[in-house]
């Protein structure tokens, strides 16, 4: 009855491919690998607990009142100060936005740069949420495939000099869905490409910190080039999900723009959180709890590294994930996942195919598994129900 009155946005914007799925899964006995949950056994609820009593006292009716759209000052000077020690990024709170997620970030960064039609290069394959994110705005989306080492620089040459993207969206660390990660010297090619565009490079990170390896940590695509680079974060994959905080790191006129556009969006962004996790930071050691984070995550894609060189057939394909929370396999060609998830689900075993982390093509060979969680033993069995799905496909 109302289908006549809805927007053309909204007609031509699919529902989120992972919350259909999620909704198959909600069974006992389906063992999932297709969201991208951090495991609940990494939450610091008790250190959380402690946190929320902190702030009743120290900050009364405060916590419960409306509060400045830019974000709590408190949470944004940290973010300076780590990325400042991280990085050496030369910031300042007038650089940082706090946000509802980073997925309000995505959607306030399309109302703030994207006419209908405008150009945006992105990954290929790329993170869903964005996708979809930018679908409402009318993107013409550009995609760039990935190797194993980052961007397809030759590629990526080709599509700068054809289309003129006005956006490039980007997860060099741990990427979503692939579990790559761009090396050094494909972070200073990309950046030698694009430098020269008149375009802004988002880059998203909410991976980054986790790393399974001590080697040194890559820097950002044009570190400090804050009048063309937009940097995403989130609170999400190294404290807790449910707070749904992120924020954005970018040149102040930017922040100023963004600011415009969440006022007429949602006011500010949970305050309550926003001192929660504030006071978390100030008064624990946030290093120390992602190291057991990482350890964790570690243990779990071992466990489905391992198990899947055991039980796989021989010429199915998956990366070896160094850290994040994916790992990415290859069927062989002309093989669809969309099939296989059906035979899969037959035996209690979800998984995302790859079909919603492109822009137009569908029945891929490609899918996508999270091993972070699921314990070791759960994922050695849900990669055996997998592994005799691949059989009988």
């Amino acid at each position: 009855m109302f289908n006549k009155l809805l927007s053309n946005r909204i007609k031509n914007t699919p529902s989120s491919f992972i919350r259909e799925i999620l909704k198959v899964t909600q069974k006992p006995e389906i063992i999932s690998f297709a969201g991208g949950l951090p495991n609940p056994i990494s939450f610091p609820s008790e250190e959380l607990k402690i946190s929320m009593q902190n702030i009743t006292e120290k900050y009364g009716n405060k916590i419960y009142q409306y509060s400045t759209t830019q974000g709590l000052d408190i949470l944004r000077q940290y973010i300076v100060d780590r990325y400042k020690k991280l990085w050496n990024m030369n910031i300042s709170i007038e650089n940082v936005i706090i946000t509802t997620g980073s997925q309000q970030a995505l959607d306030l960064i399309g109302k703030v740069f994207i006419n209908e039609g405008d150009t945006v290069l992105v990954e290929k394959p790329s993170y869903l949420g964005l996708l979809q994110a930018f679908m409402m705005y009318n993107t013409n989306f550009i995609q760039t495939k990935l190797n194993d080492d980052g961007l397809d620089i030759e590629e990526l040459k080709e599509n700068l000099k054809v289309h003129h993207p006005k956006l490039a969206y980007l997860i060099p660390n741990f990427q979503n869905p692939t579990g790559l990660t761009y090396s050094k010297e494909n972070r200073e090619a990309v950046f030698e490409a694009i430098k020269d565009e008149d375009m802004i490079l988002i880059q998203d990170d909410p991976y980054g910190e986790l790393r399974f390896t001590n080697e040194e940590r890559l820097p950002y695509i044009g570190l400090n080039q804050t009048d063309k680079n937009i940097y995403l974060g989130s609170f999400s994959k190294i404290v807790t999900p449910g707070m749904r905080l992120g924020y954005v790191i970018a040149h102040k006129d930017i922040i100023r723009a963004l600011e415009t556009a969440k006022q007429a969006s949602d006011l500010h962004s949970n305050i309550f959180g926003q001192y929660l996790i504030a006071d978390y930071l100030q008064n624990n050691d946030l290093d120390k709890h992602i190291e057991k984070i990482k350890a964790l995550y570690k243990s779990q894609a071992s466990a489905m590294v391992e198990a899947m060189k055991e039980y796989f057939p021989s010429n199915i394909k998956f990366t070896i994930p160094k850290g994040g929370m994916f790992t990415w396999v290859t069927l062989e060609e002309g093989k669809s996942a969309l099939e296989l998830f059906d035979k899969a689900i037959a035996k209690n075993v979800a998984f995302v195919p790859g079909d919603p982390f492109y822009v137009k093509e569908t029945n891929v060979n490609t899918l996508r598994l999270n091993y972070t969680n699921a314990d070791t033993e759960t994922i050695k069995e849900g990669i055996k129900r997998l592994a005799s799905s691949l059989r009988e496909f």
